[in-house]
């Protein structure tokens, strides 16, 4: 190991932010559960769990592979593993193809239907780095491919995708694209100079604020489509109108001008919001 470098595991986790595999992993057993109507089996839980994993560390590095030169000349992301040299193109390289043969392994232990499936995230994983250099819009890719987590836990178990399944993936969409939109607050300065598009370049900081409002009320209004079109219990509903309590809450921490909490909205609050979501569907599954 290279002096002064973190072990190289502790590196490919800094990479891909491991931590924030919270946000989608969550809803991924949300669609599991709610496909089943119940406790889907252990092979399942395991093999969508590895392929949740793949799929996110996949995105990530490819993420930090395509955005590199960006990442290079922006203040605050400068010190990432790649711009600063602790990664080389050709170790992230290895880890990306290490997270598809990961993914791949995982899809074809699933219904076989998603054998032939499995390319749309990916195709959406090498797309969405390039959107900011010519929409705004990138945000909603963003929301659209992490959205595939419940979509795609649903369809690896049944083999079937039901106007339901698409309700909770509308929903994570809409929930992420949200948040993404108050994370866009954090680079206007540099995104300007370097002519890439956000819905801050585009609306200004006033425009994101309502632009986060807008999708995360979306949020609530497709959960409580899938809510109505399923057979769920008290414990669901109450697992929504938490959602929106925790959404309304991150909503106060931060304004136009006052983004001294943007960490605690962007980060716990997103984190705290998906798993206590999941612990209130499971718990109605099973109970």
């Amino acid at each position: 190991m290279t002096a002064g470098l973190a072990p190289l595991p502790a590196r490919y986790a800094r990479l891909v932010k491991i931590e924030h595999t919270v946000f989608a992993l969550p809803f991924a057993y949300v669609g599991a559960f709610l496909a089943v109507g119940g406790t889907p089996s252990g092979h399942d839980l395991l093999w969508i769990t590895l392929a949740m994993v793949g799929a996110r560390s996949l995105a990530m590095a490819l993420n930090r592979l395509i955005d590199a030169r960006i990442d290079a000349r922006n203040p605050r992301t400068a010190g990432r593993e790649l711009p600063s040299g602790q990664l080389s193109v050709a170790q992230v390289v290895v880890f990306s193809l290490a997270s598809l043969a990961l993914f791949l392994v995982a899809v074809w232990q699933l219904d076989p239907i998603v054998r032939w499936l499995w390319p749309i995230p990916v195709v959406g994983f090498v797309v969405y780095p390039y959107l900011k250099r010519f929409t705004w819009l990138c945000h909603f890719w963003l929301g659209a491919v992490d959205g595939l987590a419940p979509v795609g836990a649903w369809v690896a178990i049944t083999g079937r995708l039901p106007w339901q399944s698409w309700m909770l993936g509308a929903a994570v969409a809409f929930w992420v694209a949200g948040f993404d939109f108050f994370y866009a607050l954090f680079d206007e300065e540099i995104d300007r100079r370097e002519g890439l598009h956000s819905i801050v370049t585009r609306f200004g900081p006033k425009g994101a604020f309502v632009g986060a409002r807008l999708a995360h009320a979306a949020t609530i209004a497709f959960l409580v489509a899938a809510g109505l079109g399923l057979d769920v219990g008290a414990l669901y509903w109450i697992g929504v109108a938490v959602v929106a309590l925790l959404l309304a809450y991150e909503h106060s921490l931060v304004r136009p001008g006052d983004l001294r909490r943007l960490d605690a909205a962007f980060f716990t609050m997103n984190g705290v919001i998906s798993v206590v979501f999941a612990a209130f569907v499971i718990a109605d599954a099973v109970v």
